[in-house]
């Protein structure tokens, strides 16, 4: 895939990735931090809550059955913004991590006029250059109060169209064949699985699959495949058996080897672990049909956004995608839901125990939130 200069010199300015080290500005902990400048009586707290899974998660790099997500709290003019960050555990995330984090790049939104929003993802690259769910969950929460001070959805601040929804898959993990065969009965209500496979008995998954349903189905190999050839007939196996989708079928470093099968694949092939945020798309565009765009990975809302304006440029097909996570995430994710061909928001479906409700799951899809911000209420705790 060529570009035009003048094209790319555009997308990098979009892409606002410049990237400085670190400041050395250290504020106080108590239990959340206020800032008396430019915002005011704003102040941001934050909680860390376990999310229990209803069945125990496995994909190639482990297992769990249960998540400890962080909540951030915006709070000014008598609004609060609710963000959340959900973790990559196989990455080295968690709750504390994010915390530490926390700590750092709240001070960048302390000091931030809320309405000149734009270039609060630049500023806090300075501060963490990593992936950092931390990010996310700021902007998150930055967007749900800007939506409720203006009372309109956060959708609405980007032009989207409520009316166009698009059907989620739900997500099967790896298990035992009885086990599987019952999760994909427990699916009844959503018209799309995804699989996660493993290099372990991938046929075996999909034939078991298969016996109690004919749903279709994508598929999320997690850099599992590390031979091209081999890949190659797996696709062409799995495109036989009503697979839609191959997400992320080898190591984001074999970026010669997935454009290879790209151009032989039966099936498109979806960039995950490969594009983190926009600076990261065109480098491997052309070994992939299209990207996943999380906001935990992207940082948030905003540079999901930009995400997928240039991958509209670069003709890639967008997947809007997820971790475990509760209403809150996958609320902000909805917001926009009008961007993708296709959608993977089932985090807060997999657990027991949400502690927010928000966007409704209806008829296999979500329902666009018409309320202010990104429609998400705390339940009340039962005592």
């Amino acid at each position: 895939m060529r570009i035009s200069r003048k094209k790319f010199i555009a997308l990098a300015g979009l892409a606002g990735t410049s990237i400085i080290l670190p400041g050395s500005n250290i504020y106080p902990y108590k239990k959340g931090f206020k800032g008396n400048d430019i915002n005011g009586k704003a102040s941001i707290t934050y909680r860390k809550i376990k999310l229990n899974l209803g069945h125990t998660w496995t994909i190639s790099r482990g297992s769990t059955d249960f998540k400890e997500d962080v909540f951030v709290f915006y709070e000014k003019d008598g609004i609060t913004g609710i963000g959340e960050a959900s973790h990559m555990t196989g990455a080295g995330q968690n709750a504390y991590r994010t915390i530490e984090e926390l700590k750092r790049i709240i001070p960048v939104y302390l000091e931030a006029d809320p309405f000149k929003f734009y270039n609060l993802t630049d500023k806090v690259n300075e501060e963490i250059e990593e992936i950092s769910p931390a990010k996310a969950a700021l902007d998150i929460a930055l967007f749900d109060w800007l939506g409720k001070k203006l009372n309109i959805p956060v959708h609405r601040l980007f032009g989207l169209d409520p009316d166009k929804y698009v059907d989620t898959s739900f997500s099967i993990g790896f298990d035992k064949p009885e086990i599987l065969k019952q999760k994909v009965q427990e699916a009844d209500p959503y018209k799309i699985l995804k699989v996660k496979l493993t290099n372990r008995d991938d046929e075996e998954i999909i034939e078991t699959i298969r016996q109690v349903t004919d749903k279709p189905i994508r598929v999320d190999i997690n850099e599992g495949w590390i031979d091209k050839e081999e890949a190659i007939r797996k696709i062409e196996w799995l495109a036989g058996n009503g697979v839609e989708i191959v997400e992320q079928p080898m190591p984001v470093s074999m970026i010669k080897e997935t454009k290879w099968l790209k151009e032989r694949s039966p099936l498109p092939i979806i960039a995950d672990e490969a594009v983190n945020t926009s600076k990261d798309i065109l480098p491997v565009a052309e070994a992939y049909d299209g990207i996943n765009i999380k906001l935990m990975k992207s940082g948030g809302i905003m540079e999901a956004f930009r995400m997928a304006i240039i991958a509209g440029t670069l003709n890639l097909d967008i997947m809007i995608g997820c971790m475990i996570a509760s209403s809150v995430a996958i609320s902000a994710a909805v917001q926009l839901q009008p961007l993708a061909r296709w959608l993977d928001l089932d985090g807060s479906l997999l657990i027991s125990n949400d502690p927010f409700t928000g966007s409704r799951f209806h008829d296999g899809h979500w329902i666009m939130p018409e309320e202010p911000g990104i429609g998400v209420k705390e339940m009340p705790v039962s005592r």
